[in-house]
């Protein structure tokens, strides 16, 4: 699914899983989800945003998506004494190799440095960042995700959309974890309205 179709009403709890959740994007898409997510203030430049930032973004996106499924379908990985596979751009074999790449993104850079400033009213606010890089932005989805993926508590609360064909991944902090979809908007609306029409059929029948 596009950036058109990710909107406020999907909350994932997690950036590395907001970028899982908006898809396939292009450069233009990818700086306005960049501004979306809060990893660039408001204000940013989106200019330095180009067609170069659009694969390293997607091969995050890959590595995190192959881990969280990985986890959730609780699949084995490989014994920890085995040695990690090389990773290869844009190829992604397996949750080690995911792992690896993950874990370059993380280490390649320093995330964004954070100042803060004062708007016209006065209050403090996330200043702009001049020159916003690549590398910095991937380090810090990426570091999100190895925070996600290595805290025990956080990673058992990852759940897979219930919906008809979604596949949308979030972290269930609802009350006694009794969530079932991305959003109770939609996909949770549209399971209610089949199970209505499901029951009209039914007493007709």
């Amino acid at each position: 699914m596009g950036i058109g179709s990710y909107d406020g009403r999907f909350d994932s709890g997690r950036v590395c899983l907001d970028l899982v959740a908006a898809g396939p994007m292009g450069p233009d898409a990818l700086g306005r989800w960049l501004m979306a997510a809060g990893l660039l203030p408001p204000g940013t430049p989106l200019g330095a945003v180009t067609v170069h930032w659009v694969r390293p973004f997607g091969e995050l996106r890959a590595c995190v998506q192959g881990l969280v499924d990985a986890r959730i379908d609780h699949r084995p990985a490989a014994p920890a004494s085995a040695p990690a596979p090389v990773p290869v751009p844009g190829r992604h074999d397996g949750p080690d190799s995911a792992l690896a790449r993950l874990n370059a993104f993380a280490s390649a850079s320093a995330p964004p440095a954070v100042t803060a400033v004062r708007d016209d009213e006065g209050e403090l606010v996330r200043a702009p960042l001049a020159h916003p890089e690549c590398a910095a932005l991937l380090a810090a989805v990426a570091r999100d995700a190895v925070d996600l993926l290595t805290d025990p508590v956080a990673r058992a609360r990852l759940r897979r959309c219930e919906g008809d064909n979604c596949r949308r991944v979030y972290l269930d902090t609802s009350r006694g974890r009794r969530r079932r979809w991305c959003s109770s908007e939609v996909c949770g609306n549209r399971e209610r309205v089949a199970r209505h029409r499901r029951r009209t059929a039914l007493s007709r029948a």
